[in-house]
């Protein structure tokens, strides 16, 4: 077996704690990950995909592991060409859906609506974090399917979840029910992030758990766009008026230019601007993802 895949006591680890949303391979131009009973390939080129699938079954059969179903997707240089990933092997009689645990939280995955499927497994010790922390409120920006509001909710806390998209926020009402959650006392809006932050700030609102985890580019209807790389410190800076003292702030990008350091950077610019003062820390590293891949984390906490 090439080098690159997980070995069988982390993936027994993974079983034992209830979690099979995770990396099970990352090789240069590509990577496996599970989602429940189900396998994603992501691969670069054409080459590196056959040679995952190859690969996937002879580690598959050393684990031993049983998937029911392969999907692939063409990971592209420009995000506005991503498409769906595509059934490459199993029933394609089935619908394209299924459920994913992580510590024992359920999600739920969707391979026919978009390029991202509906969780993303390098946030898996961020999630695990806010379950730790329990806040009382959580601001989810960007919330995509609302996996850290779950999560946040699941130990208590009331959560405001804010996405430009209107079927995400679905799915993740949908995931809230998954976990047996009311979402009576949760708030989902569907509108750009950057305009609902100084509405929230106006009202007096604060959070003791803010998520801050964008996309390296979103557009909004009315036209204005969000570049990762040119608006984080803004999307910083209003989100600290937003913050109670000692809350807890996630600044998290999958944009590569973005590691560690440079968040850091941009974290002292943000809270010299907004006169504040934080402590912070990276997150804790992925046993299933190589050293430089997966998103770059870190955490504040205010003083």
């Amino acid at each position: 077996m090439s080098p690159g895949w997980i070995d069988a006591s982390l993936f027994r680890d993974f079983q034992a704690e209830g979690t099979d949303a995770h990396r099970l391979c990352t090789i240069e131009d590509g990577w496996v990950e599970r989602f429940g009973p189900d396998i994603l390939i992501s691969f670069k080129r054409v080459l590196t995909r056959e040679r995952l699938i190859q690969e996937l079954k002879e580690w598959a059969r050393g684990i031993p592991f049983t998937f029911e179903r392969i999907f692939a997707r063409f990971v592209p240089r420009k995000n506005e060409q991503r498409e769906p990933p595509r059934l490459i092997c199993g029933n394609p009689a089935e619908n394209l859906q299924t459920i994913a645990a992580e510590r024992r939280l359920k999600f739920g995955i969707d391979f026919g609506v978009g390029f991202s499927v509906g969780l993303f497994p390098d946030q898996r010790e961020n999630r695990s974090f806010v379950r730790q922390i329990a806040p009382k409120r959580l601001l989810n920006c960007f919330a995509y399917t609302c996996s850290f509001s779950v999560s946040a909710a699941h130990v208590g806390a009331v959560t405001l979840n804010i996405d430009l998209s209107k079927k995400s926020l679905a799915r993740g009402r949908e995931n809230f029910a998954l976990n047996s959650l009311p979402t009576m006392d949760h708030r989902f809006i569907a509108d750009d992030v950057m305009a609902v932050l100084p509405r929230l700030a106006g009202k007096g609102e604060k959070f003791d758990a803010i998520i801050l985890d964008p996309p390296t580019f979103s557009r909004s209807p009315g036209g204005n766009t969000f570049h990762v790389e040119d608006d984080f410190e803004k999307l910083l800076i209003d989100s600290l008026e937003l913050a109670e003292r000692n809350s807890h702030i996630l600044i998290s990008t999958n944009c590569s230019t973005l590691r560690e350091q440079a968040l850091e950077v941009m974290a002292r610019y943000g809270l010299k601007k907004a006169r504040r003062a934080a402590t912070w820390r990276r997150s804790s590293p992925l046993p299933d993802f190589p050293a430089g891949t997966g998103a770059s984390s870190i955490w504040l906490t205010l003083r």
